[in-house]
């Protein structure tokens, strides 16, 4: 059902407006800040989690009673808050990103029981396409980056804390 008539989806499920919503949210523009923006964040979050996992950690009888090991185990559970905010949005971006090389739009007129289909005009498609590519793909390499090195500290301080 194509049609190059106006557009009968509803303007915030549009994907070019949902790529605006995300640019424009706080948590969201995280990645689309310079590489320090992230990294600063992510630190954040890890040190505003440490205090928590030492909790945790020190109710351990063989870890309240070993300091290394216990400062080894905090900060490495720690990084899971990092990881999980990295994981959501890694979730909305490659969403957008699913929809803005989609050549059809998913929509809902009223509610979840009634999705239609329209299909995107050429001129849409293109302008889709260069977003999708020059916008939301660089922002999901930086996602990626920073994924694998939180993976790499996790499994790096895994084996350390064996290894104490």
């Amino acid at each position: 059902m194509a049609s190059t008539s106006a557009c009968p989806v509803p303007p915030e499920q549009r994907p070019q407006e949902e790529f605006q919503q995300l640019t424009r949210s706080w948590f969201f523009t995280w990645p689309t800040e310079e590489a320090r923006g992230l990294g600063r964040a992510l630190l954040i979050s890890w040190f505003l989690c440490v205090p928590f996992t030492l909790l945790v950690a020190s109710g351990s009888w063989t870890l309240r009673n070993d300091l290394p090991r216990l400062i080894a185990a905090g900060s490495v559970a720690a990084l899971v808050l990092p990881m999980l905010l990295l994981m959501r949005q890694w979730l909305g971006w490659s969403y957008v990103h699913k929809r803005l090389l989609a050549e059809q739009v998913e929509y809902e007129e009223s509610g979840w029981y009634d999705g239609q289909v329209w299909e995107k005009p050429l001129a849409w498609r293109e302008r889709d396409l260069l977003m999708a590519r020059h916008e939301v793909r660089p922002i999901l390499g930086r996602l990626a980056r920073s994924m694998a090195w939180i993976t790499g500290l996790l499994l790096f301080g895994a084996s350390l804390c064996q290894a104490l």
